[in-house]
């Protein structure tokens, strides 16, 4: 994994944000709460420890949900790309952080307004119901790809996962680097560079700009991969 530092991006308070749109919010709480917010790449949205006041969906980019361990290596827990919903816990605290992969626009909901906004806007309940859904089956394959997979077998999920997400056919660009790819799958960039290139010369994928760009050669012997 990668070794890196705690503060990594600037910190972005939401509640001062809000508190700027307070001035022409309806006293009944709508979909129209949310306030649009631009990052850049790197920047965090919220840091580990942070009050979980605020609740996110991403219109264009990629976040990394991420915790950074006291010997300074990284678990990057969850990726979330366009239509996602994310921020949400149990307690009143975020677990982990979040950042930027790349440029990011997201819309920050308030937290305590959720039943509100879910009563007023059925269609925004309905995404939140499944953005939940769908991350918490992701989370589960996720345990299962750390502790039971080979490398190859993980990046064959992982490139699978991706594609349904972010494409509309076999072609696609990963947002994310190497070393996030890495900290997502319990592997070192060495091992993922290795088994993306392995995986090019037998043919299952193919690769392009610099590697970013990933064709889908073998569905068949990906998903085989997958399944094992």
């Amino acid at each position: 994994m990668q070794t890196i530092t705690a503060a990594t991006a600037r910190q972005f308070n939401p509640a001062a944000v809000m508190m700027r749109g307070t001035a022409t919010m309806p006293r009944r709480p709508t979909a129209e709460d949310g306030v649009r917010r631009n990052f850049s790449k790197g920047e965090e949205l919220y840091a580990e420890g942070d009050a979980a006041e605020f609740f996110y969906k991403v219109v264009s980019g990629t976040v990394r949900i991420c915790k950074v361990l006291n010997d300074g290596r990284r678990q990057i827990e969850a990726f979330h790309l366009a239509g996602d919903l994310f921020g949400l816990e149990h307690g009143s605290e975020h677990r982990f952080a979040a950042e930027a992969v790349d440029d990011l626009v997201v819309v920050v909901y308030r937290g305590r307004h959720l039943e509100g906004l879910v009563r007023d806007n059925p269609d925004l309940g309905g995404q939140l119901m499944s953005s939940v859904l769908a991350s918490l089956d992701r989370a589960r394959d996720h345990m299962v790809l750390l502790g039971r997979k080979s490398a190859r077998e993980k990046i064959a999920s992982f490139l699978l996962d991706i594609a349904a997400r972010l494409a509309d056919g076999d072609r696609f660009d990963l947002p994310m680097q190497r070393a996030d790819i890495a900290d997502h799958l319990g592997l070192t960039i060495e091992t993922v560079s290795r088994t993306l290139t392995q995986m090019a010369r037998d043919g299952l994928i193919k690769l392009a700009a610099c590697g970013r760009t990933v064709v889908l050669n073998n569905r068949d012997q990906l998903e085989a991969l997958e399944a094992a």
